[in-house]
């Protein structure tokens, strides 16, 4: 299983749209190395902005 994605290919298994990938990975500061993005990187990553994002329960 390959660990370094392209957009199209991580948007794919990510369920976003390939411009949402690249523009998350800009925000997040999630690297992109000759055309890959290091899909781990960029879940955890992901998962941490979604988590800081919701509202916090009382």
């Amino acid at each position: 299983m390959a660990n370094h994605l392209t957009p199209t290919e991580l948007a794919r298994e990510a369920g976003l749209e390939r411009r949402e990938v690249i523009s998350k990975c800009m925000e997040m500061g999630v690297p992109i190395f000759q055309g890959r993005i290091d899909k781990a990187l960029f879940l955890d990553n992901l998962r941490m902005l979604s988590m800081g994002r919701q509202p916090a329960e009382a």
